[in-house]
């Protein structure tokens, strides 16, 4: 009896914990709080202290995003990763309202800021097409979770912008040409699939500040598309302290021999330091890599954790 007391008194303290989160719900046809994402977002309280959860119904929302530094904790839920879809269609070499590029930052579809921030169940997508350099989704914000989501785009599809941020990527997926996970953050992706888009040369373009420990981490993770056989590297190094590391991945056939790129700089290929630990796949060919790239021991393999990478912030908290 007493144990069964413990229980109740358990959930309903977790249902009393959970009834303070502010729930907004966003509906195309009127059913819900508000028809757009960013009326939304707008309506959070600026520098809240608690959980704000956004539940998106399906449909396709093209609004071009912004979720400022003073929304925090804020979570995104759709109903379904492949119909609950953000999405906009600016691109760098498109004009702004001065008649200027608007550049590879300009032409993010969401810019996330806000500390915190969530979303699970939801697509993020630049969908101009094939028109060089495309973000779906800009982020700077710190601790930053992304759980069965899909970023859909071409070339610079993920801009993991935040010089110093934490990301995790959980059972996501992410597609693009040439560089389409890039920037500066310190960011780990377990169990996604990585789609090599046709046309493209390159997965990664990190550009890990030379303070930071760790930039990219992949666990688990498939590499696969449609791109060639031998047509894309691994990585390069945007900056040169570039840090990208596969772990316990898949790898596709359309992964080069040579695996690493050093961007045309032979001084990169003292700084930036590219590893890999007990992958698999047709992609995977430890004896052709590049001279200055790593195989993990396992000694070393083993400090890849979660809490070593994100300096003691746990995602699942």
């Amino acid at each position: 009896m007493k144990g069964i007391l413990l229980t109740l008194i358990c959930l309903i303290s977790a249902s009393y914990s959970y009834s303070q989160d502010k729930k907004i719900t966003v509906a195309q046809d009127g059913s819900g709080d508000y028809k757009t994402v960013q009326e939304a977002l707008n309506a959070v309280p600026d520098f809240r202290n608690a959980l704000t959860v956004i539940w998106i119904k399906n449909g396709t929302y093209k609004e071009k995003l912004n979720l400022p530094p003073s929304k925090r904790m804020v979570k995104l839920i759709g109903e379904n990763p492949e119909k609950t879809i953000l999405t906009y269609d600016d691109y760098a070499q498109k004009k702004n309202s001065f008649g200027e590029n608007m550049g590879t930052s300009g032409s993010a579809s969401f810019y996330l800021y806000g500390d915190g921030f969530r979303a699970e169940n939801i697509t993020f997508a630049n969908s101009s097409g094939p028109v060089g350099q495309a973000v779906a989704v800009w982020i700077a914000s710190d601790k930053a979770v992304f759980s069965n989501c899909r970023f859909l785009g071409f070339q610079d599809t993920l801009y993991t912008w935040g010089r110093g941020s934490r990301q995790y990527y959980k059972n996501c997926y992410i597609e693009g040409t040439t560089d389409f996970i890039f920037g500066s953050s310190t960011a780990l992706f377990e169990d996604c699939i990585l789609f090599c888009k046709k046309g493209g040369a390159y997965l990664t373009a990190a550009s890990t500040p030379d303070t930071s420990k760790y930039g990219y981490v992949f666990k688990n993770c498939k590499i696969t598309g449609d791109a060639p056989e031998n047509s894309f590297a691994l990585g390069r190094p945007w900056r040169p302290y570039a840090k990208t590391v596969f772990i316990n991945c898949e790898l596709g056939k359309m992964i080069k021999a040579t695996g690493w790129d050093h961007w045309g700089k032979e001084s990169n290929k003292a700084t930036a330091y590219y590893a890999e630990y007990q992958n698999t796949g047709p992609g995977f060919k430890p004896g052709q890599r590049v001279a200055w790239s790593h195989q993990l021991s396992d000694e070393a393999a083993k400090t890849y954790t979660t809490v070593q990478l994100f300096n003691g912030w746990d995602p699942a908290e």
